[in-house]
């Protein structure tokens, strides 16, 4: 018994190794190794071959004919008229004009005991017999043994669909129940303490989730409570993997820096997404940069443009425990995130907010601040207007134009109120 199991776990060791170097590993980087492809010339050729075989076994039938009447039933095309003629024709003395005869009674019997095993009507209503066998299943009711070769082959398909096609498309099925497993071993690995207000305010499928941004860990602490598709800039080093194994699982939209410029092919791809209402909510964070868990900054507008529903929520840090502020002009991921382990804890408020609509006359930009406010307002933050790209760009010469503006009309104001007066 010992051996057994010891040698179930060597079986079932190497299978995890062979998962994680041939699908999890090139998943991750983004690269093929050819599996599928060479899986699917294998299955075509063995297919071929087993058709083969069964042509041989069964050269004489003629249910290998490539026709639609491969039933149980052979029936004649002849009327009704010309079958019961020529039943007539083997009686002695045959019937003058439209005399009974008792012979015609076998050919109503023939046609309804024909009807009884196999109409032509319910047969439409079930799977369609092959002319040859798929190794799925016996779909040919003519061919149930043929040789031992072939018995072995259909035996082996079963344990290749059973044991290794089914667990690995099972994989699909669970995606979104193990994102939130994983996220959750994430937040209690970083020992967070989570309190989540208004549950039943929660982002639906279909919708687009906003919440203000202070840390990439806003991610795990919302998709502890679900799941939400993904919207950001591909980035290299470690969040590049990151970012390449999740997309491989969950459709995440994730832009190259140069097509997020395109404003057009952003709004496209979102609109696409929430359009399908059986894929997860997109999580957004419009601020677009991390900001310290005391204010909210501007919203940038392409999230409330394409019309979907939003739903905010507010994200509240307690920095007695720990700074979840990600200053990335300071500190790189890795950095960050051993700071972040090395904390005490990691504690926090998430509020749910009320879907919010765009109304009519109301432009994207008065939408983005009105739900900005929302969020500020419930997570008790600052609510400011000014753009968080600030940090890395330059202000805008427009905004210095603005405030030169008005600082010229005060001294034109002024001389011209000193010059009535002298």
């Amino acid at each position: 018994m010992e051996d057994f199991w010891a040698g179930a776990f060597w079986a079932l060791k190497i299978w995890l190794y062979l998962i994680i170097s041939l699908i999890m590993v090139p998943a991750m980087f983004g690269f093929s190794l050819g599996i599928s492809e060479t899986y699917m010339t294998i299955l075509v050729k063995t297919l071929e071959w087993a058709t083969l075989k069964i042509q041989r076994a069964h050269a004489d039938e003629q249910t290998l004919k490539a026709s639609s009447s491969n039933g149980l039933i052979q029936r004649e095309d002849g009327s009704m008229e010309k079958e019961l003629e020529e039943l007539r024709r083997s009686r002695p003395k045959p019937p003058v004009g439209g005399d009974f005869t008792l012979s015609d009674c076998f050919y109503f019997s023939r046609r309804g005991i024909e009807s009884i095993v196999e109409d032509e009507v319910t047969q439409r209503f079930t799977s369609e017999e092959l002319v040859s066998w798929n190794l799925l299943t016996r779909t040919n009711n003519y061919f149930h043994y043929i040789s031992l070769r072939l018995t072995l082959v259909y035996g082996l398909g079963i344990f290749v669909r059973y044991c290794i096609l089914a667990p690995l498309r099972i994989k699909s099925w669970l995606s979104e129940w193990v994102h939130v497993i994983c996220y959750r071993i994430c937040a209690r690995g970083l020992s967070a303490a989570i309190r989540y207000h208004n549950r039943e305010n929660k982002p639906k499928k279909g919708g687009i989730c906003v919440a203000n941004h202070t840390s990439p860990i806003d991610i795990v602490i919302l998709c502890n409570d679900g799941g939400y598709a993904m919207v950001g800039q591909v980035h290299g080093g470690l969040m590049g993997v990151i970012q390449r194994a999740m997309v491989r699982s969950c459709p995440h939209i994730w832009f190259e820096r140069a097509e997020m410029r395109d404003r057009h092919l952003v709004t496209k791809r979102l609109t696409d997404h929430v359009n399908d209402k059986t894929k997860l909510p997109i999580l957004i964070f419009p601020e677009g940069t991390c900001v310290n868990n005391t204010s909210v900054m501007m919203f940038k507008k392409g999230s409330f443009e394409i019309g979907a529903t939003i739903y905010p929520v507010a994200i509240k840090y307690d920095p007695k425990f720990g700074d979840a502020f990600w200053n990335s002009s300071k500190y790189s991921m890795v950095n960050y995130l051993l700071r972040m382990m090395t904390s005490w804890a990691l504690v926090c408020n998430v509020w749910y907010l009320p879907a919010m609509h765009q109304q009519e006359g109301e432009d994207a930009v008065q939408f983005a601040n009105r739900v900005k406010s929302a969020i500020a307002h419930q997570g008790g933050l600052i609510d400011l207007q000014w753009d968080g790209g600030l940090k890395r760009a330059k202000v805008k010469e427009t905004f210095k134009e603005q405030e030169q503006k008005k600082y010229s009309s005060m001294v034109v104001g002024d001389d011209s109120s000193s010059n009535s007066d002298g």
